[in-house]
């Protein structure tokens, strides 16, 4: 599977940010160019490399091309060095509750922004989206605001962050906030990785103490940047509830979500199929907040499947 790479540019100009030349993100394009396109978006300090190889190549093989990308602040596209996460963390948790935004440096509406940039870059006009987390959230953003560029929507293990839904269980949300001190060595940072994939991961599909190893290896190698984690988690917060965004999307959508889910829980991937007119929900049984390599073949199918009635829609 040849995989071509590049930069894009978005020089749209955030009033919170002083970034005068834009922002640079990194993107990786799979397949056939002349095939439909689908954008994946991956979620909250996530890289690019969590849509596994083998995840990509399923969609490829179905006929699809497909582009993946890291977002600002995360893996080799653009880092905002210096920037502070927002209000504080608290205050922000509680708005977030009740569905309201914070003051944050950028929002979900800015990495919408990012992730057309990227289309705009490769010359495609209409892709099918996928998102994950809250890659899920930008998605819902962008398939609202570009509602002609959005052929099909995939929503996975996601939330739309409306007022009063169960908030993440605190052994989670903790592990993913929380970590060992950026300097800290290699050796204790995968290990932290470790933990924390084991805490969120899919209880119904274990991996191996040495395949998450490996993979924290991989990612730390890569690009180590967890200031990104805290600025990433203030879009969530500065862009408030995402039902107001849901109720305008008209593109054939499916909400995938793992039953097992305790960073994201199910409820949120029902609240966002529930305010999308249309959409269809998928519930998994075992799976957590990761893609497991025995559900690819399922998701991909759901995927496309919702990609389909698109084609038919036409």
């Amino acid at each position: 599977m040849e995989i071509r790479s590049g930069y894009a540019h978005n020089p749209a100009k955030d009033q919170d940010i002083e970034l005068h030349s834009g922002v640079e993100l990194h993107y990786e394009d799979l397949g056939n160019e002349a095939d439909p396109a689908v954008l994946l978006i991956m979620g909250l300090g996530a890289q690019l490399t969590l849509w596994h190889n083998e995840f990509c190549g399923k969609l490829v093989d179905r006929g699809y091309r497909v582009i993946r990308f890291d977002n600002r602040d995360v893996g080799l596209s653009s880092k905002l060095h210096g920037q502070k996460s927002g209000g504080k963390l608290i205050p922000g948790l509680l708005r977030s509750f009740v569905g309201l935004p914070s003051t944050s440096v950028y929002r979900l509406e800015d990495m919408a922004g990012d992730a057309a940039a990227v289309l705009d870059h490769l010359g495609i006009q209409r892709a099918h989206i996928v998102g994950a987390s809250m890659g899920g959230m930008i998605a819902q953003v962008f398939a609202a605001t570009y509602p002609q560029r959005t052929a099909g929507l995939g929503i996975i293990f996601s939330s739309n962050n409306s007022a009063l839904l169960p908030p993440p269980a605190p052994k989670a949300l903790l592990a993913l906030l929380k970590g060992p001190h950026p300097s800290s060595p290699q050796e204790v940072i995968v290990a932290n990785s470790v933990r924390v994939s084991k805490i969120i991961g899919s209880p119904g599909y274990p991996k191996s103490d040495e395949q998450l190893r490996a993979d924290a290896e991989e990612n730390y190698q890569r690009c180590f940047y967890p200031q990104g984690i805290g600025r990433h988690f203030g879009a969530i917060m500065g862009s408030g509830s995402l039902r107001g965004y849901d109720k305008k999307i008209t593109a054939p959508t499916v909400v995938i979500h793992g039953k097992a889910d305790r960073l994201m829980r199910p409820s949120g991937g029902k609240a966002i199929a529930a305010a999308i007119p249309g959409a269809r929900l998928v519930l998994l049984d075992g799976m957590g907040h990761d893609l497991p390599e025995p559900l690819f073949e399922r998701i991909v199918g759901e995927l496309t499947t919702t990609f389909a009635e698109s084609t038919q829609a036409r």
